[in-house]
């Protein structure tokens, strides 16, 4: 399975805009949270402001916002405008094996991870950035300092 850093990093921002609706975050506010550059974040957040899902003011006390309610957008919904999966799942990265046993194999598996993909698409359309963001609230009561960001 390979994972996207920069859908990791997006996801990880967008909840703490989740967490803070009516707050403008800077470039350089977003990319403290992920330790990256603020042009990082706004290069990748870029197809996240085309599909609606976040707007952008230039300019003193401007920065970043969630365009729409949190409860409004889904896991799929920024996969999708990132153009990155959560996972990708590959059999083997063969492009055309000369075995026939190896093609049988990859066949087989490639069917299985394509109904995987789909039944994970199918779970990803349910999730929103709210539901996130519950969750990090209900993983952080109780911590000293209310720090989201280090696991005693």
């Amino acid at each position: 399975m390979k994972h996207s850093e920069r859908l990791s990093a997006a996801l990880h921002v967008l909840v703490h805009m989740a967490e803070r609706p009516d707050a403008a975050l800077t470039s350089a506010e977003m990319a403290a949270f992920v330790g990256t550059n603020p042009v990082v974040i706004r290069r990748g957040f870029a197809g996240l402001r085309q599909a609606g899902i976040v707007t952008s003011v230039k300019g003193h006390g401007g920065g970043w916002r969630l365009a729409r309610p949190a409860e409004a957008v889904t896991l799929a919904e920024i996969q999708h405008a990132l153009g990155e999966r959560v996972v990708s799942l590959t059999a083997f990265d063969v492009p055309q094996p000369t075995c026939l046993i190896l093609r049988a194999v990859t066949a087989a598996l490639d069917e299985a991870m394509q109904e995987a993909e789909r039944t994970l698409d199918r779970r990803l359309a349910t999730l929103t950035l709210a539901d996130l963001a519950a969750d990090a609230r209900r993983l952080n009561a109780g911590r000293p300092y209310g720090d989201p960001h280090h696991v005693p």
